[in-house]
């Protein structure tokens, strides 16, 4: 196998920046668009919790600061895989595979998964504040 180990490590930092990026993105959405309130009433139209709408906002906040700056990424990312499943099972499970379905399938979701799984498998790259310490 060859792998080009100048280049690897850089590529696991663009990876963790983009995945906590996206998180960014989908909180500030919750925020910005939605509100908290407003992402409160569309949980309760799924039977979830309204408060659980909060822990979901605060979640997305916090993990992708963490993946941005490289605050024990590995684990972070890996707590962050259970929301995704989440989304699947409760809001696009029922919607098909295809993103671009009506209302939005499931595919999107699961990409990320695999990508977050994929990032805690190669390890923090470079310019992690916090590196993860596995304990062996």
């Amino acid at each position: 196998m060859i792998i080009d180990s100048r280049a690897a490590p850089y590529a696991v930092l663009i990876l963790r920046v983009a995945l906590g990026l996206l998180f960014l993105t989908h909180a500030a959405i919750k925020i910005f668009v939605f509100t908290p309130a407003g992402t409160a009433r569309y949980f309760s139209s799924l039977g979830l919790p309204p408060s659980l709408a909060y822990f979901i906002i605060a979640l997305e906040l916090l993990g992708g600061l963490a993946l941005v700056l490289g605050l024990w990424p590995r684990i972070v990312a890996l707590a962050m895989i259970p929301e995704l499943i989440g989304t699947i099972v409760v809001v696009h499970g029922d919607k098909g595979f295809m993103f671009s379905n009506p209302k939005g399938g499931w595919e999107f979701s699961v990409f990320w998964i695999v990508m977050l799984a994929v990032f805690a498998m190669l390890g923090d790259g470079p310019y992690a504040l916090k590196q993860t310490r596995w304990r062996s």
